[in-house]
């Protein structure tokens, strides 16, 4: 059974796993990352342009309240999330540990 992409980016990596696919790691984090920053765009974008000025909420204009205050704090505990479930801790360092062959 074939599995999307998306899926397979969802899956998480064991710490093995990154050891060996280093770089397949990161392209996978840059997607992820990639992908929340245009839903937080998209968000935004609806929550400013297409909820109406006069809806009010708490004296404050919904849009305003919505694209300004809740938007960014979903954001960032989405990051949160992401950072905590989907990332891995990878070693930096320049030396890796030869295969043998």
């Amino acid at each position: 059974m074939a599995t999307w992409p998306f899926f397979v980016i969802l899956a998480p990596f064991t710490v093995m796993e990154a050891k060996v696919n280093r770089f397949t790691l990161a392209s996978r984090e840059a997607l992820l990352c990639l992908g929340l920053t245009l839903l937080y765009f998209v968000a935004w974008y609806a929550s400013a342009y297409w909820i109406s000025p006069q809806l009010l909420c708490l004296g404050i204009p919904l849009w305003f309240l919505l694209s300004c205050i809740v938007m960014p704090l979903l954001f960032i505990v989405l990051c949160a999330l992401m950072l905590n479930h989907l990332f891995v801790d990878v070693s930096l360092d320049a030396t890796e540990e030869q295969h043998e062959n």
